[in-house]
């Protein structure tokens, strides 16, 4: 047996539950109560370090043209302005997408280990993760839809201080 509000185990003769406090008034019966957190983190973390793996190979493809092709804009018929400013530009670009696959990976393995820090670091680059569209808006919305309202806060550190125990 379960208590229905926290899905802790019951025993068939306890009248309160041993988690949060509900008092039970006869038989109780039922299954654990399985939250939007618990269903979705692993999936969650998964998608991150997928979209930061994309992220990674798009900062090198960028890298790479920027170290190529864009060295010798000048010589391709380019004004020597636009060479001047570009290069150093796009690769600022580069470190930035790196830096974001970065913290992106980071946020994969905290929510798949269950990290406390985890749930505040994903909801900032679910944000910042709006403005990829389409992956990363769609991403961003998931990630926002599963650990951002505040019932999602007491499930998340449910699930951080069950993994630490």
């Amino acid at each position: 047996m379960f208590c229905d509000r926290c899905g802790a185990t019951l025993q068939a003769d306890q009248r309160f539950c041993g988690r949060c406090g509900r008092e039970f008034s006869g038989a109780v019966v039922g299954f654990p109560r399985r939250s939007r957190v618990q269903e979705h983190i692993r999936m969650l973390g998964i998608l991150w370090l997928a979209f930061s793996a994309l992220n990674a190979l798009a900062a090198l493809v960028l890298f790479v043209l920027v170290n190529t092709l864009f060295l010798h804009l000048g010589e391709y018929g380019a004004p020597q302005a636009t060479a001047v400013w570009l290069r150093p530009f796009l690769g600022f670009i580069a470190i930035l997408m790196v830096t974001k696959a970065a913290a992106g990976v980071a946020v994969g393995w905290g929510l798949l280990r269950r990290e406390p820090w985890a749930r505040i670091l994903s909801i900032i680059l679910a944000f910042l993760a709006l403005f990829n569209i389409p992956f990363g808006t769609a991403l961003g919305i998931y990630t926002l839809w599963v650990l951002l309202p505040s019932e999602s806060d007491n499930d998340y550190r449910e699930h951080t201080q069950a993994a630490v125990a």
